[in-house]
Formats: structure tokens, C-alpha cells, sequence
């Protein structure tokens, strides 16, 4: 029989270390982006796709034990049908915090094992963290440094599966796992730092998205990707994220139509170059102080790619999902 007072000390701890998971390196928005994010989806789900995630959610390990305590007590029904679909979205990385999943690859696991585990797509089963399906490192240079390879799989590829499956009769637990990957890495691919690496004699082999970029000034934190990741805001809490949301710009209706995750990344490295990696960000790896223009233009374009990313999520479920 199990111990009840051996589940609920298991339960807090792996809530505390989600509501904690700011505190440590995180890659793509951090969880209040990607609530953000999910929430501006949610609002453009059709009655029939919200039925559909809701069903496919409930298969989730994390439904019944961790998710629900997140939710503020008196949430309505509605409310929380949206709120589970926010944290679903950050799933992939409360998983890093899970002692039940493992780092797989060189790297600390950010980079793909040379065997064919890396594109493994099993379900709940496969207890890999993946990292490296959150970002596409695509090169870019400016002293003129051979640019590498791209890693492969990538979040890129990662996408099409997820998008193949969602659309094919798979079962609803290998549905499931996909479609929470799917709304974290949309989410990701819309983070100018999650499809960009500089190239340079300093970093050869690239610097890891900006994460090997040190900022020095008040407000900033250590890393220029942590900078980017948290760039709309650092709380975890559902109903802020909410809040926050509703507050967004639109997404140009154009843009949204948008449905190739070869475009979606495209963007981002052309954002990477012309509004991540410029003044007071030069060359090298710092340390940098950033101007208070630099912040006030990074959050206007990560409300932006945010609204973006969300509407363009949407129209995927919508469009896609079966």
C-alpha cells in the first residue's frame, strides 16, 4: 500500500521546484512566457479543439498530481480548463527538475546522443529530457569564423513530428506527449535566442544561444539568453500571466497565417541579428551593461513575438489537430 504521507511530501516537492524553476537556467520564454503565450492561443481555440486538448491533457502524468495545485483556489471551471493548458505549455521544462527523467547527450544533455534516441518519439514511456529540442542553433558570423553545423534533431524538426502525429489517428497517449512539446517548442521558436547562435574565434562552436553572453547591470541577470527568456516578466503565476496577456498587442493577422516553422524560425534569427546582437551587445562575451532603450525594445519585440507565437499555435490545433 502506498504511503499518503510519502505522496503528498512527493507532490510538494516537485511543485515547490516548478514554482522555483526561475531561479535556475531555463531555455525558451520562462514559464510566464510560455503562459503567456498558451493563453493568447487558448482564446483563438475553436469549442471543439478546446474539448480536444482538454481530453488529451488529462493523459499527462503531471495532471492529477502537480498541475491542479498550481491553480489559485475559487478558479472558476472556465478559468481553469485555460490555466491547465498554460502550465501543460511548460512542461518540458519542469521535467529538468524531475530526479525521474534524465540529461541525455553531451552537454549536459544540450546536444543530441549520436544514437537514434535523440528522435525518439515513444510518449510517456521515454524519460529523456530532450533539451535539445527546445532551440535550433542556427550559425551566424561576423568575423567572418566557418560557421558549424546545425544540430539535428532540433526544434525545428521536433515540430513537424509533433505536427504529423497531432494529425494522424496515433493513439491519445502518444497525441498527448506531442502536444505538449508542441506548445512549449512554438513557444520557443519564437524567442530570437532559441534560433540563433554567434559564431566567432571566442565561441567557434557558437555561444549556446546567448547563454554564454555575461550582462553586468541592474535588472539584467547574468546571461543575455536568461535576459531574453524572462523579457515579459518573471512571475509564476497563472492568473498574472492572464492578466498580462490580455494586455498584448494583436498579431498581425498576415503574419499569424503563417503556418511554415521554416518561417517562424527564419524570423527569429533575423531578430537575433538585428535587435538581440547589437548595441550595447558587441562582440565577444562581456560582460555588457544594457541601456534602458535596449530593455524597452526587448519587451516591445517579445510582446510581439509572444502574440505571434500564440495566434500561430492556435491556428495549428485548429487546423490540425484530430
Amino acid at each position: 500500500m502506498k504511503d499518503p504521507g510519502r505522496t503528498n511530501i512527493l507532490r510538494f516537492v516537485i511543485v515547490a521546484l516548478f514554482l522555483s524553476a526561475g531561479s535556475a537556467p531555463v531555455y525558451g520564454w520562462n514559464s510566464f512566457g510560455h503562459m503567456t503565450l498558451a493563453y493568447v492561443a487558448y482564446q483563438q481555440l475553436t469549442p471543439t479543439t478546446r474539448d480536444r486538448v482538454k481530453a488529451l491533457l488529462k493523459l499527462n502524468p503531471y495532471y492529477k498530481k502537480i498541475w491542479p495545485s498550481t491553480i489559485p483556489p475559487g478558479t472558476s471551471a472556465a478559468d481553469k480548463d485555460a490555466m491547465i493548458f498554460m502550465i501543460a505549455a511548460t512542461w518540458p521544462d519542469q521535467i529538468k527538475s524531475d530526479g525521474s527523467y534524465h540529461s541525455d547527450g553531451p552537454a549536459n544533455g544540450d546536444r543530441p546522443p549520436a544514437d537514434e534516441s535523440a528522435k525518439q518519439n515513444t510518449g510517456y514511456n521515454d524519460h529523456a529530457r530532450h533539451k535539445y529540442w527546445h532551440f535550433v542553433d542556427t550559425p551566424f558570423s561576423r568575423d567572418g569564423t566557418q560557421l558549424p553545423a546545425i544540430p539535428d534533431p532540433n526544434a525545428g524538426t521536433q515540430i513537424g513530428v509533433f505536427r504529423s502525429v497531432l494529425a494522424s489517428g496515433s493513439p491519445d497517449q502518444l497525441k498527448s506527449f506531442d502536444l505538449v512539446w508542441l506548445l512549449h517548442i512554438v513557444g520557443d521558436v519564437h524567442q530570437p535566442l532559441h534560433c540563433a547562435t554567434r559564431v566567432s574565434t571566442a565561441d567557434p562552436e557558437g555561444d549556446a544561444g546567448g547563454n554564454l553572453v555575461k550582462l553586468s547591470c541592474a535588472g539584467c541577470g547574468t546571461e543575455l539568453h536568461a535576459f531574453w527568456d524572462g523579457a515579459v516578466g518573471t512571475s509564476k503565476s497563472p492568473k498574472r500571466a492572464i492578466s498580462f496577456a490580455k494586455k498584448l498587442p494583436s498579431a498581425d493577422p498576415t503574419l499569424a497565417q503563417k503556418s511554415a516553422v521554416k518561417d517562424w524560425i527564419a524570423e527569429s534569427f533575423q531578430d537575433a541579428q538585428q535587435d538581440v546582437y547589437v548595441t550595447p551587445v558587441g562582440a565577444g562575451n562581456g560582460p555588457f551593461s544594457l541601456t534602458a532603450k535596449y530593455k524597452t525594445d526587448t519587451k516591445a519585440l517579445a510582446q510581439e513575438r509572444i502574440a505571434l507565437g500564440g495566434a500561430r499555435l492556435a491556428n495549428v490545433l485548429n487546423n490540425e489537430l484530430k
